[in-house]
């Protein structure tokens, strides 16, 4: 049994952590978390939806006929910052040194691909005007200019950009200047996410970057209002400290810090599900920070995020019928074996295995247990190579069988027929989501009762030279909404457009 000092409960309470959730997490480590079981890749014609143009139009429709009558938000977690980003190029400030050697032979000698990719197009990046306002004249070569221009990018007495967050960089240059993430999440939400001229967006941001945001919102708000005529009604949130998760040393014991107290770390961004479950809208659209587009492909992005709406209230508007119905008196044997069936052929829900030796009592149970859930519908891109949770059937410790977005770290690597089911998977979702949250009489659910914390993560680190294993939460999109109904819709590549380094900024996406 674990004993905690006065000391050590005192620390929770200030994190609004209880002791019991501790103990649960101390235990998971004892435990270690098994691996999925993937049964097969979910794909076009099996798990996944394609739809023709004709249907397209027809569910964005179905969407803009029923718009008006629908409270819309969009979702941005937006706290990852932009350090990240920027790691190669701080690998570059600190090894390369213009007055000793020249850039070409610096990038010959480490073989640094980014550093080259980046100072050969410095003038394709958005921020290239203003950081060569900054440097001039201080250069007396090309290569000292290119080792100026990324230290005055950054440095904390330059543009600090290495301690921004990610959604407030300039990431699009237009005729009219630069836009940040921030910026185009607003004149997206115009298209698609606005209700009688309002449109409704929650961020999940830093702590530290709460004023940042604040003054870029009062900056770029009224502008992107006026050309859009929207009333953005902009609100913000933090990871809360009660979502944090206890490190333990190799022992399993919790790893204590030099002060004495226990050391928690940020849960990952499962910790979002507590975010989400404190809005409350029909439909919400969710989708990160640094996948936005530019102007000109606004329009395909606006009319992907359409269609899965559309495919969402087509769904949920026969999902509240049934469930109304079941809730009569008596219902037909007819009218059962009609609801399973809808529920299997566009919900993707399994029936347990005993389903066909239930009494008719025993099935209506079942079925008003799987219908009245929360609906996620996903779109999923055919997969180039980028790294990204993927669709796939999942068996679990019960024997259940559903659909699931699954990360790498979730399969077992040594186990040859896991692999080869990982290999068949031809798409993989770009955290382009669309959610319905409430339930047939307009009442949200409570988001934390459908997470599986059996899809967490323990990973490996080191504080102080001290081995110690860290504890992830089930991931937003993938243990947190474990057990949701889920649909897996194709959408076009143009939908995803992720920044992961600096040098993403260059692909012809983001070159307005």
């Amino acid at each position: 049994m674990i004993e905690l000092s006065s000391k050590d409960l005192e620390q929770l309470d200030s994190k609004g952590i209880s002791k019991e959730k501790v103990i649960n997490q101390i235990q998971t480590f004892k435990e270690g978390i098994p691996f999925v079981q993937l049964l097969r890749a979910a794909v076009v014609g099996n798990g996944i939806l394609r739809f023709s143009e004709k249907e397209q139009r027809e569910l964005i429709q179905y969407f803009e006929d029923h718009r008006g009558n629908l409270d819309l938000l969009k979702f941005v977690p937006a706290s990852g910052a932009a350090s990240r980003m920027f790691k190669a190029m701080f690998n570059f400030l600190d090894n390369y040194d213009p007055s000793i050697e020249k850039l070409s032979e610096y990038i010959k000698r480490t073989g640094d691909k980014d550093a080259k990719i980046f100072t050969e197009n410095l003038n394709k990046f958005p921020f290239y005007e203003s950081i060569m306002e900054r440097i001039k004249g201080k250069a007396s070569s090309k290569d000292e200019e290119a080792y100026l221009f990324v230290k005055e990018m950054l440095m904390e007495s330059g543009l600090n950009y290495g301690f921004y967050p990610k959604g407030l960089l300039p990431f699009h240059k237009y005729e009219t200047g630069t836009a940040t993430p921030f910026e185009e999440h607003l004149k997206e939400a115009a298209l698609y996410a606005k209700t009688k001229g309002k449109a409704n967006l929650h961020f999940t941001v830093s702590e530290q970057h709460d004023e940042m945001f604040a003054k870029e919102e009062a900056s770029v708000g009224p502008k992107i209002s006026e050309q859009t005529g929207t009333q953005f009604n902009i609100t913000y949130s933090n990871q809360k400290p009660s979502t944090d998760t206890i490190a333990v040393d190799m022992e399993n014991n919790p790893f204590k810090n030099s002060d004495g107290s226990i050391l928690f770390r940020p849960g990952g961004h499962g910790a979002l599900i507590e975010n989400l479950n404190d809005q409350d809208a029909d439909i919400i659209f969710i989708k990160n920070i640094d996948n936005v587009a530019i102007d000109e492909n606004l329009e395909t992005v606006a009319n992907s995020k359409k269609l899965l709406a559309g495919i969402l209230k087509k769904v949920q508007d026969k999902a509240f019928a049934y469930t109304a119905l079941m809730e009569k008196e008596s219902i037909s044997i007819e009218k059962t074996d009609e609801i399973k069936y809808f529920l299997e052929k566009d919900l993707n829900v399994r029936m347990p295995n005993n389903y066909d030796d239930l009494s008719v009592d025993e099935q209506i149970m079942v079925l008003k247990d799987r219908i009245n859930r929360p609906i996620r519908v996903c779109g999923m891109v055919k997969n180039e190579g980028e790294p990204g949770g993927g669709p796939f059937w999942i068996k679990d410790s019960e024997g259940n069988i559903s659909l699931q977005i699954i990360e790498s770290a979730q399969i077992d690597m040594d186990n040859e027929e896991q692999v080869a089911i990982l290999q068949n998977s031809t798409h993989f979702n770009p955290v382009d989501l669309v959610c319905g949250i409430r339930n047939h009489k307009g009442k949200k659910y409570n988001l934390l009762d459908y997470v599986d914390p059996r899809q967490g993560f323990i990973t490996r680190k080191t504080k102080e030279g001290k081995e110690l294993k860290a504890l992830e939460l089930p991931g937003l999109w993938n243990g947190a909404m474990a057990f949701w109904n889920t649909i897996f819709v194709e959408v076009p590549l143009v939908t995803f457009n992720p920044v992961k380094t600096v040098n993403d900024l260059l692909k012809p996406s983001h070159q307005a």
